[in-house]
């Protein structure tokens, strides 16, 4: 497995960024699953398993939106959420952050997407403070945008507080939000790993065993999470190195084998199989 990194999980190398706006570049697999308005609501409860978000109506401008995310659209998904209000937004700064992570080549511009995705669900949490799928993506967000200016540097910057509040908000609003407790698990493992675990549990509140009690967590609630699997294999090298090197191997080996319910999951499969040939 590759060697643990706070750099975004992506299968895209960074490059300049071009003088002009170009299209997001496309999902480049054929194989994975595509679905229609009408098709991806009976999938729903899967493919939203991670965070319970409820299903729009069958016949909104959201279910299509919806269908063209699940189906690696993420452009179009973006721009069809923001002309669709708050419910839209959630649409739009998913389909954002996705992409922005897996498949935007440069680097510039994958971190002006997640300023992009924090600033908008920022907004949406002042005005609706209670609106857990804002407040997560406001998260994921964060912690993508830290990893790319360095998890030191976004510490110093107050970004780590303001993310892990934001998690902590979501579990206690929705306590089966399972990739909430996935996220929240791979924060208190970067931290310790940056800055070692007094200065991470005196400062920032972090603990090696709280991480690992999120994740198993997480996994509880959604254990065909590829995500989750890899972030915990992650984990488990910074936190514990050599001694569990061997979980951490077939948490990827677990991944790579999952059948993907959709574009996202097949990106992650790709990764856990790129991260075992390396």
């Amino acid at each position: 497995m590759p060697h643990p990194d706070f750099k975004p999980l992506s299968l895209m190398s960074a490059g300049p960024v071009a003088a002009n706006a170009e299209p997001w570049t496309p999902l480049p697999y054929a194989d994975a699953p595509r679905y229609d308005a009408r098709s991806v609501l009976p999938h729903w409860q899967r493919l939203h398993a991670g965070n319970g978000l409820p299903p729009p109506a069958e016949d909104s401008p959201l279910a299509e939106g919806w269908a063209l995310f699940h189906s690696g659209e993420f452009e179009r998904a973006a721009a069809l959420g923001l002309r669709h209000g708050g419910d839209g937004l959630v649409l739009a700064n998913q389909a954002t952050a996705i992409y922005a992570n897996y498949l935007e080549p440069r680097e510039a511009m994958r971190l002006s997407m997640f300023r992009q995705v924090i600033e908008r669900a920022g907004a949406q949490v002042a005005a609706e403070p209670e609106n857990c799928h804002a407040l997560y993506w406001q998260a994921y967000a964060l912690g993508r945008y830290s990893q790319g200016i360095s998890v030191a540097r976004a510490l110093a910057q107050g970004l780590g507080s303001k993310l892990k509040g934001a998690l902590e908000r979501v579990i206690a609003l929705q306590p089966r939000h399972a990739d909430a407790h996935l996220a929240l698990a791979a924060f208190h493992a970067e931290v310790i790993d940056k800055v070692g675990a007094l200065v991470g549990r005196m400062t920032y509140g972090v603990r090696a065993e709280t991480s690992i009690e999120l994740f198993e967590r997480g996994l509880e609630l959604h254990p065909d999470s590829a995500a989750g699997m890899m972030e915990y294999a992650r984990a488990l090298a910074m936190l514990h190195g050599e001694s569990r090197m061997g979980e951490a191997t077939r948490l990827f080996e677990k991944a790579a084998a999952l059948k993907p319910a959709d574009a996202r999951e097949r990106l992650d499969v790709e990764l856990a199989r790129v991260g075992l040939r390396d």
